[in-house]
């Protein structure tokens, strides 16, 4: 896992290949769906394309993630806007320092980060701030990605074994996560599950 410097770092120096400036097209297809509903927590936020997006649609949302620069570009898209969404910098392990609970939980990019032991602990803190029945709608680099620049892939299997207590995996289908490389993008996995 890239340390939270590391992160800084990134948006410190540019912009990210990440940072798309948009939202990515597969959480708009999800929202368009009617997948993301109620309070909603962006896990991995960045500069908030995603939050700003949903909150544009009406929902309440709260963006997190563990680089401050990003956070604060986040609050100045927020503020240029005039959006509802709200940012925080905060650590995705530790979600339940927020001290409330969401509807839906959504990360683009996040997940595929995290080594296997912080996977367990990013399960064990979404399931605990996620309502039952909640859903999590994860957007992951996928093992059919070829070559081994950018993250770490994810497998259908690793996705199962993360999630099999306390969860049920509703969907894995093969998506592209939008990114500034190569090519335009990245192949990836698109989950929803639901929290039981």
């Amino acid at each position: 896992m890239v340390s939270d410097m590391g992160w800084e770092g990134a948006y410190r120096n540019g912009t990210p290949p990440w940072d798309i400036g948009r939202a990515q097209p597969a959480i708009v297809r999800i929202a368009d769906e009617g997948l993301i509903a109620g309070n909603v927590i962006d896990v991995g936020c960045g500069t908030g394309e995603n939050a700003l997006h949903l909150a544009s649609r009406g929902l309440a949302v709260v963006g997190l993630d563990g680089a401050p620069t990003a956070i604060a570009r986040a609050q100045e898209k927020a503020r240029l806007r005039r959006s509802s969404a709200t940012f925080v910098v905060g650590d995705a392990l530790a979600l339940g320092t927020l001290g409330r609970t969401f509807d839906t939980a959504i990360d683009c990019g996040l997940f595929h980060t995290f080594s296997d032991a912080d996977r367990v602990r990013f399960e064990r803190s979404l399931h605990d701030t996620l309502r039952a029945g909640g859903r999590y709608v994860l957007l992951c680099f996928s093992e059919l990605e070829p070559g081994d620049f950018g993250p770490r892939r994810v497998t259908h299997a690793e996705i199962r074994g993360t999630f099999e207590n306390g969860w049920t995996v509703d969907s894995i289908v093969a998506e592209q996560f939008a990114a500034r490389l190569p090519g335009g993008g990245a192949n990836a996995w698109l989950v929803t599950l639901t929290r039981t």
